[in-house]
C-alpha cells in the first residue's frame, strides 16, 4: 500500500490498517483523523504525538493486542515458524533450547503476575535467549518504570508495523 493509498482510504478501513500496528483504540482513532500524511517521516511523528498523548488504559489495549506467550508449546511453536526468517535476517539468531524456552514461560507467568500485563518487547532481530534475558533484567522494575518501558517497546513495534504497511 502506498501512502496515497492509506490517505484514501475510508476512515473504517483505515482504522483495520492502523489497528494492525496497534490495538490502541485512541491511537487508531487518532491516527485516522490526522490523515492525510504527506510523507512517511510525516506519518511516523503522528504516531509518535498520538503515543505520547495517550494514558495508561491506553497503553494496556495496545499490550493486549499482542499473543500471550505463557506456556512451552507456544513459545516452541513461535521459534520454531520464525526460524527460518529470523536466519535470514540476522544469521547469529540460534533454536532456542528447552531450557531457553522453560525460563522464557517462566518468566513470562512471573511479569504478568508482577505487573498486571504481559511482556512486551520488540523482538524483531532478538532470539529467546536475548529476549529471556531481557525479561529478568525487567522483573526487579517498579511498575510505573515497566509500563514506560513496555509503552517504549510497543512504540518501536508500531513504528516496524507502519514501515510494513507502506
Amino acid at each position: 500500500m502506498t501512502l496515497q493509498q492509506l490517505n484514501q482510504l475510508s476512515d473504517e478501513d483505515a482504522g483495520q490498517q492502523f489497528r494492525q500496528c496497534c490495538s490502541s483504540e485512541r491511537w487508531v482513532e487518532r491516527m485516522v483523523e490526522s490523515r492525510p500524511y504527506h510523507s512517511a517521516a510525516d506519518l511516523h511523528a503522528a504516531a509518535d504525538v498520538h503515543w505520547r498523548n495517550l494514558n495508561e488504559h491506553d497503553f494496556l489495549q495496545a499490550f493486549d493486542g499482542h499473543p500471550k506467550i505463557g506456556d512451552v508449546d507456544s513459545l516452541k511453536e513461535k521459534y520454531r515458524n520464525t526460524k527460518a526468517l529470523a536466519a535470514g535476517e540476522q544469521s547469529s539468531v540460534a533454536v532456542a533450547s528447552d531450557d531457553v524456552i522453560q525460563a522464557l514461560a517462566q518468566g513470562n507467568r512471573e511479569y504478568e503476575d508482577k505487573f498486571g500485563f504481559i511482556f512486551i518487547v520488540c523482538a524483531t532481530g532478538k532470539s529467546a535467549a536475548q529476549m529471556s534475558e531481557l525479561l529478568q533484567a525487567r522483573l526487579p522494575n517498579e511498575r510505573a518504570v515497566e509500563l514506560n518501558n513496555a509503552a517504549e517497546e510497543q512504540r518501536k513495534i508500531f513504528h516496524l508495523r507502519l514501515e510494513k504497511l507502506l
